[in-house]
């Protein structure tokens, strides 16, 4: 299981969440994405935890607490899902690609 943790200050380091988790359990990892363009913090991230009695317990205690000025949102991440469209700015209709003008 992953925690997602979100709403968080542009200002975050691995190392802070990684703190603030460790009250709960043991993190095994943490992981803040950033922009491609911007190489900015997107403003939340992920952590994972060594057990789930310990995710429970993280869930449980910081979500909606203030941490670095901000209200977290934390809560069990939620598997991604492949939302992209096909390349080219296409619709795709029986397997060809029709443009829209």
């Amino acid at each position: 299981m992953s925690i997602y943790v979100g709403n968080l200050s542009y200002k975050v380091t691995e190392e802070d969440l990684t703190a603030v988790f460790a009250e709960y359990g043991s993190v095994k990892r943490v992981q803040l994405p950033v922009d491609r363009e911007t190489g900015r913090m997107r403003g939340f991230g992920f952590v994972e935890m060594s057990t789930d009695e310990e995710e429970e317990a993280a869930i449980e205690a910081l979500n909606g607490a203030e941490w670095m000025g901000r209200d977290m949102k934390v809560n069990k991440a939620k598997p991604r899902e492949n939302n992209r469209r096909p390349a080219g700015g296409g619709r795709r209709e029986n397997n060809n690609f029709s443009r829209r003008y």
